[in-house]
């Protein structure tokens, strides 16, 4: 089979998973269809929860492991799409469909490169993983899947980068605030107005800026993005909740920011709801980015969050169509971008050396 042909096989199952709802958590039945597509491609595969694998069939445990990934769950649809999202519609060399883009088309020119490479002369492993929920960074998704894998050396994470290699990526923890105050009537001078008690917390959050910039990912960023109190206008508000979302360069772990904001807050109590998606990425030097450096392409540090943040080894994101459009309506990958990212990956793959 030349390029062409494992392009349409690529298209073809990127129609049938469009086609399937396959929203964070709901992702049983687009595993299900990838599942038949090994099955007739007489791939043996291994299946934890709606998380997939399969490793070559040349395996040997003394050589290094190349791992290809991609994730298979969706967000929901926007409300403002113009067609359906889950029925796919090609015009032209565009595939309009929800998870098109992010990151289908990734996930199944992975799976085609993983085909190609079955049957060219290497010195390392190949491994393909469809991973769920990382729309959410849900403990189901790679995390589940992540200690039944064999020893993984480097990954390359099909997230749409307009195949330009993302050689970092900034991490995320989600914090909850709390103000607390006592109810009163709003008429009479009675009451703790929980929301003038954080006023000077959100003041601070808002000015306060990390001192060390990453020439790659930029400042650590704080961001708050949820406000709620009161009930109604005549009640003064005895609570009030925010959450902050926070954007760590590999200055800071996220465990030293939360206690560094902890610390700050003058009347607020903080909570992080976790700690594990810290910033990652791949050293400048290795093989894989010197190969794409090589053939033209320009490594730059990601702002966005995807399973690179769970994986305990070197990796990159590299792959088909535009971050810009991922959680858009009218979502869409181009077969062009397809076709090209299936050359890319044999292209670095081929010759590869760790």
């Amino acid at each position: 089979m030349d390029t062409k042909s494992y392009t349409n096989d690529a298209v073809r199952l990127l129609k049938e998973l469009i086609a399937i709802p396959s929203v964070s958590r709901d992702e049983t039945l687009a595993a299900d269809k990838l599942a038949s597509y090994l099955d007739l491609w007489q791939l043996p595969y291994g299946r934890e929860g709606n998380n997939l694998w399969v490793g070559c069939q040349d395996w040997d445990n003394n050589r290094k492991t190349v791992m290809l990934n991609a994730h298979i769950d969706t967000v929901k649809p926007v409300s403002t799409w113009s067609r359906d999202p889950f029925t796919p519609s090609q015009e032209g060399d565009l595939l309009y469909g929800l998870g098109a883009n992010d990151c289908g088309g990734g996930l199944v020119s992975l799976l085609q490169v993983y085909r190609i490479m079955l049957h060219q002369p290497r010195n390392y492993n190949i491994l393909w993983v469809a991973s769920a929920e990382e729309e959410v960074s849900g403990e189901d998704g790679f995390s589940r899947v992540l200690p039944l894998l064999p020893p993984v050396d480097v990954a390359i994470i099909g997230e749409p980068t307009g195949m330009q290699p993302a050689i970092a990526e900034k991490g995320l923890m989600v914090i909850d605030g709390y103000a607390y105050g006592k109810s009163g009537h709003a008429a009479r001078n009675e009451g703790v107005n929980a929301i003038y008690e954080a006023l000077d917390d959100l003041v601070w959050l808002r000015d306060y800026s990390f001192r060390k910039v990453s020439p790659l990912l930029g400042a650590t960023k704080l961001t708050v993005t949820v406000i709620e109190s009161g009930t109604q206008h005549n009640v003064v508000p005895d609570l009030l909740h925010f959450v902050i979302d926070v954007r760590t360069n590999e200055f800071y772990q996220n465990e030293f920011v939360f206690e560094f904001l902890r610390k700050k807050m003058k009347h607020c109590k903080l909570q992080a709801r976790s700690f594990r998606l810290h910033s990652s990425g791949i050293a400048e030097d290795h093989p894989l980015v010197r190969r794409c450096v090589d053939r033209g392409m320009k490594p730059f540090g990601s702002p966005t969050l995807s399973d690179q943040a769970l994986m305990p080894f070197p990796s990159l994101k590299l792959g088909p169509g535009e971050s810009s459009r991922s959680h858009a309506a009218d979502e869409f990958i181009r077969i062009s971008e397809i076709l090209q990212a299936i050359d890319t990956y044999v292209s670095l793959l081929e010759g590869l050396t760790l």
